[in-house]
């Protein structure tokens, strides 16, 4: 797939294979994140699917006891030949991300015909055992925003959870415009008009969605990273596949974790690295890009192929 907020252009600069680690090197370092705290970990990408046997990597985190958790987001069209194994891997949840219902829409928007396939892969999440699946819904206007009424309702059909983002300024999102983005009052304003009061679930924590429910019991979120930045409550990090470690979406620049495993580090010692570098964040990108005037697209698309590690589909969503 190459959905206009991740991959628009035709052509990119891929990373080489031989600095992508392996699942024992991706195993080790969780575990030394899980000795530090880390309770949860996320498989995304890109699309996590395309790695072949993925169900190995997730045997693997799944011996670590000091995780708690472990979920993958997908795009959901390689997910209905793979999940039933990773269910019996030991994969705890699924996000599926689906911005539209109608297929040439999704033909038009991210070039892939197949749009059956992601209803075939959550039909197939469902049978596997999988319970509070979400659906990640990128908003954008014109081209989505009037689906939201029944996006919702495909969700409670379902016993699908929705999560509406707004449409955010990072990585390869080269033709971002602050007009395309549709804010999460403007969402709540809508979905109000045909459910009647929308009420706010107390208790987000550090988790980037506010969620919401509606009269009948319908609980949905809202990710509002644009309009309403949540920095000061975010605690999440990003691993990408060559081992650079970013502390928010938006930084420029990440920490080379591959370098220090493969040059011989104890896990004592990456532990210190990373318990350093992480008492020492001051990350706000969001904050700050919301205080640019004149706000355009974080990236234009030469600076991203000199640095394909600030692409979207390297450093995962």
């Amino acid at each position: 797939m190459r959905c206009r907020y991740c991959m628009p252009e035709a052509e990119y600069v891929w990373l080489p294979r031989q600095s992508i680690l392996s699942y024992e090197e991706m195993a080790r370092v969780a575990g030394v994140f899980a000795a530090r705290g880390v309770r949860k970990i996320r498989l995304t990408g890109g699309e996590p699917l395309l790695r072949h046997d993925l169900p190995i990597l997730v045997r693997l985190l799944r011996q670590n006891p000091e995780i708690e958790e472990l979920a993958l987001t997908t795009n959901g069209l390689l997910l209905a030949r793979h999940a039933a194994e990773l269910r019996e891997a030991g994969l705890d949840r699924i996000t599926v991300s689906l911005d539209t219902l109608h297929p040439e829409r999704l033909e038009e928007f991210a070039r892939s015909s197949h749009h059956a396939d992601i209803l075939a892969g959550l039909d197939a999440a469902s049978s596997a055992g999988f319970r509070g699946t979400k659906l990640n819904t990128v908003v954008i206007r014109g081209y989505n925003d009037d689906e939201l009424e029944n996006l919702i309702v495909f969700g409670r059909e379902r016993g699908l959870e929705v999560r509406f983002i707004e449409y955010m300024d990072v990585g390869g999102a080269t033709r971002w415009d602050m007009d395309d983005v549709v804010s999460q009052a403007e969402i709540l304003e809508r979905l109000a008009v045909r459910f009647g009061p929308v009420t706010p679930v107390r208790g987000r924590g550090q988790a980037p969605a506010q969620r919401f429910q509606l009269a009948d019991g319908t609980s949905f979120g809202i990710i509002a990273s644009t309009t309403l930045p949540f920095c000061r409550d975010c605690d999440r990090s990003r691993l990408t596949a060559d081992g650079t470690w970013f502390l928010c979406l938006y930084s420029e620049e990440g920490v080379d974790l591959r370098g220090a495993l493969r040059a011989g580090a104890s896990d004592a010692e990456l532990a210190e690295l990373i318990a350093t570098t992480w008492a020492a964040r001051s990350d706000r990108g969001a904050e700050l890009r919301a205080a640019t005037p004149d706000r355009q697209a974080l990236y234009q698309l030469a600076s991203l192929r000199a640095d394909p590690r600030r692409e979207m589909h390297t450093r995962g969503g």
